[in-house]
């Protein structure tokens, strides 16, 4: 059969299967041990609120619920965004918001909006890997700043601008996970939070702040959004009730200066008009219910006790050589190997002990990094599954680290 490649577009030539989505084939045998997806698990899920919920507007108003709608969202669902984001120290009102299909529209919208070949990007080295597969079917150069344990360096950040702005690149975006990071589990820093507006402002750049784990905080006060320290408008906010409520709904947020968020609203008339009506006045009436206040307590409750489990195991089992972030939030943890071993030649190992996880290149940019790197969702495997997983994969690693002593130790033998 034909295969039409020559028919695609320079575009499409340029995409590639997202990494997780692939691994997540892999892991659904019920008894393979996941710490892959970056899943809510659905325990999290207000199964019978949603089913009131859903009861009530199919006997009230089935003719707006399920009829075709405005391509900005409903304008209820906006208001209590709005009221929301006001409480969380954002000055805007419901006309500055655009409901999307999940954070990853706004993203693609992104991308085609401000994204010419050639224009850079500057984002975290590691860091989702939603964001870089789309933006590189624009062509553009994805410029890498390390992650430490503070978030993205914005000193390195100021530099890598400085010398793209020197050879006559036309630098155009900062990329901002600022909390408890996909894939890191890190949380930038008050400082550099700061560092990241001055940056911006001294540069003439554009912030997009990704925002989808903010409200999942185990410990410590909730540090000030980006979109609330911005005075010139730079800062473009999306965020998720992927995490909240239920992920298939599909319904996210973004909020920007006017001009900008005019043409999301020209973008999204073409991809797809509108978000669909009916999860969004789902989402509305769980708002303005007051049941989403009431169940965010309920999900840090579950998914702080996951990750104290998963660190627990960790502490106790993984191999000394092996480091890994200690989240306060989110979903995540990022753990380091010694560079002799390649998370992905390992992964089919762990896979075979029944264990998974998402290799470390995934989330770079430059695929040739992170090789010894792995992300670890906690908020999906079960309690009693924790322990059972890690102690799995650290027998994994312990082998891997062995056998790249072992070449180590032969390599330097031949050199002499």
């Amino acid at each position: 059969m034909h295969q039409f490649e020559e028919k695609f577009s320079s575009r499409a030539k340029l995409m590639k299967a997202s990494e997780v989505r692939e691994i997540l084939k892999l892991t659904q045998k019920p008894d393979v041990i996941s710490f892959a997806g970056g899943l809510p698990n659905p325990l999290s899920f207000p199964v019978e609120i949603i089913n009131e919920i859903v009861s009530d507007l199919l006997k009230k108003n089935p003719e707006k619920v399920l009829q075709y709608g405005t391509t900005e969202g409903i304008d209820p669902l906006r208001e209590e965004i709005a009221q929301m984001a006001r409480a969380d120290g954002m000055n805007i009102n419901f006309e500055d918001i655009l409901i999307t299909h999940g954070s990853q529209q706004a993203l693609d919208f992104i991308g085609r909006i401000f994204l010419d070949p050639n224009d850079c990007v500057v984002l975290g080295a590691p860091t989702y890997l939603g964001a870089t597969n789309v933006w590189r079917q624009n062509k553009a150069q994805m410029h890498e700043v390390p992650v430490d344990d503070d978030g993205q360096n914005i000193d390195m950040a100021e530099e890598i601008v400085r010398d793209c702005k020197s050879r006559g690149l036309n630098t155009k975006i900062l990329y901002i996970m600022p909390n408890f990071q996909n894939p890191s589990g890190v949380t930038l820093t008050e400082k550099r939070r700061k560092q990241v507006i001055d940056l911006a402002n001294e540069y003439d750049l554009l912030v997009v702040e990704d925002d989808p784990y903010g409200k999942i905080r185990f410990e410590g006060e909730p540090l000030r959004s980006l979109k609330s320290m911005d005075d010139e408008g730079r800062v473009i906010y999306t965020s998720t009730f992927s995490k909240l409520l239920a992920p298939g709904f599909r319904i996210a947020w973004v909020t920007a200066s006017p001009t900008i968020l005019h043409k999301f609203i020209l973008n999204k008339q073409t991809a797809d008009l509108h978000t669909n009506t009916f999860g969004q006045w789902v989402t509305y009436e769980y708002m303005h219910r007051g049941h989403l206040k009431k169940h965010i307590p309920n999900i840090i409750k579950l998914y702080k006790e996951k990750c104290e489990l998963l660190l627990k195991a960790m502490d106790a089992h993984f191999p000394d050589e092996v480091h890994y972030t200690r989240p306060k939030g989110g979903m995540f943890s990022w753990a380091s190997l010694p560079e002799t071993v390649d998370t992905k030649e390992m992964l089919p190992v762990a896979i075979d002990r029944k264990v998974a996880y998402v290799v470390g290149s995934a989330f770079y940019a430059d695929p040739r990094k992170g090789k010894s790197k792995m992300r670890l969702n906690f908020t999906h495997p079960a309690n009693d599954k924790i322990e059972v997983g890690v102690k799995a994969l650290a027998g994994v690693m312990e082998e891997f680290i062995a056998k790249g002593k072992a070449k180590a130790k032969n390599n330097n033998k031949k050199k002499r």
